[in-house]
């Protein structure tokens, strides 16, 4: 007896507008040289415990998500996935203010000022 096994790619865990993937391509074009890569983690922060932090990544870590975006990789912090799955990061600009904007399913509340999220 044969077991055939199929293997389904999953769905990234973050889903990326054309305007988050210009914006990556943006940085990365900027970036420092031993750069690989722009990275979105959770860190604690914030009075609502949960903040967005989007940065430059010099190595790959073992349980990080890897998304290749047509500008470069993107990474998704491996504790963070189960605070951003099912997210949408957006890339938005106006006369006052530049910045990633997430709809995020998972977040319960937010503080007033939208510095930080919790779950």
């Amino acid at each position: 007896m044969t077991t055939d096994t199929k293997t389904r790619k999953m769905p990234a865990a973050v889903i990326l507008t054309a305007g988050a993937e210009a914006r990556i391509a943006h940085l990365m074009s900027e970036a420092p040289a031993d750069a690989i890569g722009v990275k979105l983690s959770t860190p604690r922060r914030g009075c609502s415990g949960l903040a967005y932090s989007v940065d430059y990544v010099t190595e790959e870590a073992k349980f990080d998500e890897k998304i290749e975006t047509p500008g470069g990789i993107f990474y998704i912090d491996g504790a963070s996935v189960l605070y951003l799955v099912g997210s949408t990061m957006d890339w938005r600009e106006d006369d006052f203010t530049a910045g990633f904007v997430f709809e995020n399913p998972n977040a319960k509340g937010a503080c007033g000022c939208g510095e930080s999220f919790m779950v």
